[in-house]
């Protein structure tokens, strides 16, 4: 019996945002180019589905998409701006068990602001009332964090521990997917120093979902000093993604879009083994881009269950009698930094940045 997979399914590159560190809404794909429901059905056994964009909720025929994917996924979860309530609203109906994760980017004037919406903060905090009232369990927040909400981080996951929801981050990443590639945090201190609230906040729950979800925190720090992955990453071994087009690729991190093969011209198994899809496994083991986003996390955090459990036991248990359980300093590159050891400029250098001196 095959193993089951990981899979996003990019549903769409239409987006109605205009969010600044993604410019992917300046180069959409066309309605009759998006992949149909008959390429869906091609699609392998999974145990996880995202469904993202792109902005998922402008395909009006989303409903048809996930009834599809159900057939062939434990779980679906769908990243979306929140905008189109009545939209969301009606797919729920139908699908009370799946998954909604809003994309809200701080409090309302930088929420707007960073995504280019309108009253987004307002709608997308209207949405996600909206379906805790109607009894969704699986509801939550999205943020990416970067210099301009850092602030707005702790105050964020404070409403939505107080609604009980869900609260998943992410931050800069430069990528074909993203259409961008000078994205950067700015001041790394003051960020590191919010995340670093966010983690103390998460380890004095009583949660282990949440202890295990200030781990991977303690990794956005540790990227966005440039640093090398704190997991291995195995995609496109047991994870993948599929763009709109069909093409089936590793991940959505890396800076040219890599490719594994078409769905739309070939069967599952025939591109899943296919000698394309072995020389992008290749590129992935010499992979120095570090991405630490959920998409690749998640899968890591389980595979390599140990590392992060002996974090969440160092730091919620062994440290049981310390006030403030973890500090941003236990990373030696964030000493080095305040030190004078290590300069601003070298770690521009290292990022995925191009503007700041990267050269692959």
């Amino acid at each position: 019996m095959a193993k089951k997979l990981n899979g996003t399914v990019i549903v769409t590159y239409r987006c109605n945002a205009r969010c600044n560190m993604c410019n992917r809404y300046k180069a959409p794909s066309k309605p009759e180019e998006e992949i149909t429901v008959e390429t869906i059905r091609k699609l392998p056994e999974m145990y996880f589905t995202n469904i993202t964009g792109g902005e998922p909720f402008i395909r009006e025929d989303l409903k048809d998409i996930v009834r599809e994917l159900y057939k062939k996924s434990d779980r679906i979860v769908i990243s979306t701006n929140g905008f189109f309530t009545d939209r969301i609203v009606d797919l729920c109906r139908e699908f009370p068990q799946v998954g909604i994760r809003i994309s809200i980017e701080g409090l309302e004037r930088t929420n707007n602001e960073i995504r280019g919406l309108d009253d987004g903060f307002n709608r997308g905090y209207t949405t996600l009332k909206t379906l805790v009232e109607m009894g969704m369990k699986d509801v939550g927040f999205g943020m990416t964090v970067q210099d301009k909400n850092a602030a707005d981080l702790v105050p964020l996951y404070e409403i939505s521990d107080k609604l009980n929801m869900e609260f998943a981050t992410a931050s800069l990443h430069n990528s074909f997917y993203f259409v961008e590639s000078n994205n950067i945090i700015r001041d790394r201190l003051m960020v590191a120093e919010n995340f670093e609230k966010l983690i103390n906040r998460l380890l004095e729950s009583n949660s282990p979902k949440k202890w295990f979800r200030a781990y991977f925190n303690h990794g956005l720090i540790n990227y966005i000093f440039s640093q090398k992955r704190l997991l291995p990453c195995d995609m496109s071994f047991d994870t993948f993604f599929i763009d709109p087009y069909g093409d089936v690729m590793p991940c959505n991190g890396t800076k040219e879009k890599e490719v594994m093969g078409n769905l739309k011209e070939r069967e599952w198994d025939e591109l899943w083994n296919s000698e394309k899809a072995e020389l992008v496994r290749k590129k992935v083991r010499c992979c120095d881009r570090n991405c630490w986003m959920i998409g690749s996390v998640s899968p890591a955090m389980h595979k390599y269950i140990w590392k992060p459990a002996f974090w969440v036991l160092k730091h919620k248990f062994l440290f049981f009698f310390k006030k403030k359980k973890y500090s941003m300093y236990e990373n030696r590159i964030v000493r080095d930094y305040l030190d004078g050891k290590v300069t601003k400029e070298e770690l521009d250098a290292c990022s995925t940045c191009e503007s700041c001196g990267r050269k692959n």
